[in-house]
């Protein structure tokens, strides 16, 4: 009865050291995501490239084919407008909220004449920019959040040296800033 007594206070303690130590290790954690990281990149509303080393953020491209650039995003106060031109070969976008989680994506295969025009808006603003769609917005992709916190991740393949240059301009050149809203 006693040994009983003796292993079941051994696993209560135990669990107790156990919670003890995760709830303390938590914060440290918490400030690695991915949106805190993209956060410590720069200035929101501006694409900012990746490089192959990882910088103060931790952030860094992994892949040697792809050029990368991550930009962050609040759409709270006026939808946010990803464009860039063409030009390269292949260029992919995929936007995510604050928790990570994949939202949307699309490529060059996928969007309206290879160009990248994408508006990313509450669901009360895109119910608004669809009401009074102005021409230049036509070819424009909506795409509804519900969470206003987000950032967007945009490659472009750079397959040999002679890519990079042209996948370095098309990511200098890419805008994801906010749109003049009402």
């Amino acid at each position: 009865m006693l040994k009983v007594l003796l292993a079941i206070l051994t696993g209560l303690v135990g669990a107790a050291l156990l919670h003890l130590i995760i709830i303390l290790a938590l914060p440290s954690f918490s400030e690695r995501d991915a949106y805190s990281k993209v956060l410590g990149e720069g200035q929101p509303f501006r694409f900012h490239a990746l490089s192959a080393r990882r910088d103060a953020s931790g952030l860094a491209k992994e892949d040697p084919f792809l050029e990368v650039a991550v930009c962050a995003f609040d759409v709270t106060e006026a939808p946010v407008r990803l464009s860039a031109g063409d030009g390269v070969p292949f260029w992919s976008l995929a936007t995510f909220d604050q928790a990570s989680n994949e939202t949307f994506s699309i490529n060059d295969r996928t969007s309206a004449g290879g160009m990248l025009d994408v508006i990313v808006a509450t669901p009360v603003q895109a119910t608004a920019l669809r009401r009074a769609m102005p021409s230049s917005l036509m070819q424009s992709i909506i795409v509804e959040t519900a969470e206003p916190l987000g950032y967007a991740v945009l490659r472009v393949l750079s397959p040999q040296m002679s890519f990079r240059p042209m996948a370095t301009q098309f990511l200098a050149e890419a805008d994801c800033g906010q749109m003049a809203w009402q």
